[in-house]
């Protein structure tokens, strides 16, 4: 087995920035559309923007998931840095696999979060097509 080197963890501190960058940006749509949702409703008190808002408080809940898994799994990469600097090797591996299993986490709650989008969008899309055949 090879031994764990600095730059074994430091190769994942790109990577993890650009998933929470993407992450970060979810979240900001998210808002975006709660806010504008939020404004609709108060216009109109419809049972879809009912359904809208509470798919998106789970696919927020799911984004805040995410974003925790990843930071966490960020912090273990500079705390199994830290191991290795100061000589404690056999317990730097097993943070940096620890790191390793909250990456994936964040992965999985990725796609479980891209499962309900992509069945949100379909909804809309059946909605036109419904709204297009009437007429």
């Amino acid at each position: 087995m090879e031994e764990l080197t600095l730059t074994t963890p430091a190769l994942l501190f790109s990577a993890i920035s650009l998933i929470m960058l993407a992450y970060t940006n979810r979240f900001l749509a998210y808002a975006a559309v709660i806010r504008n949702l939020r404004d609709k409703y108060l216009q109109r008190k419809e049972a879809s923007l009912i359904r809208q808002i509470n798919n998106l408080k789970l696919r927020l809940n799911l984004t805040r998931q995410m974003q925790i898994f990843g930071i966490t799994s960020l912090l273990f990469c500079v705390l199994t840095m830290f191991l290795i600097y100061i000589d404690y090797h056999v317990i730097a591996v097993w943070v940096f696999g620890l790191a390793l299993l909250l990456l994936i986490m964040s992965l999985a709650f990725l796609i479980w979060e891209i499962q309900i989008s992509s069945k949100a969008l379909k909804h809309h899309l059946s909605d036109i097509e419904d709204d297009l055949k009437q007429r």
